[in-house]
């Protein structure tokens, strides 16, 4: 009996653990190293928008997917708050070719682009306001 109270809580320790580093991950913000290339830059033409002249927000979402909503509320309440920086929003299951070319595991996932188009870094999961902040600040060509 004693080993089975043993097998429960270790389980429980590493569910625990696995949904502490899930959390933490959720909006930090990765830079992508080399991405200048043509693989790593969109036009306003790949978007169907414009782009931002400091920063966009590319926001890879799904229909079901309610961190996709809030996130998509903060983005667009900053695009219209700060000039140069854009929010473009698009169904990942329409833009396969995004989601393949940028190896979009789960939504949503923001890519940050400088004015130019090329992806600067990226965000996974819900994003609060001043994790987008951060990610403008540290993006290398918006700082």
């Amino acid at each position: 009996m004693g080993l089975r109270v043993l097998l429960v809580l270790g389980v429980l320790a590493v569910a625990v653990a696995a949904g502490l580093l899930w959390r933490s991950r959720n909006g930090r913000f990765v830079a992508v190293r080399g991405a200048a290339d043509s693989a790593g830059r969109l036009t306003a033409d790949d978007l169907g928008a414009p782009l931002g002249a400091e920063a966009t927000f590319l926001q890879l979402s799904s229909e079901a997917c309610a961190p996709c909503r809030s996130t998509a509320v903060v983005l667009g309440a900053l695009a219209g708050e700060r000039g140069g920086v854009a929010h473009v929003e698009v169904a990942a299951e329409d833009r396969l070719d995004l989601v393949r070319r940028f190896d979009v595991l789960r939504t949503p996932t923001v890519l940050v682009l400088d004015g130019a188009g090329v992806v600067r870094g990226r965000l996974s999961g819900a994003t609060t306001r001043q994790q987008a902040l951060d990610a403008l600040d540290r993006c290398p060509a918006t700082a």
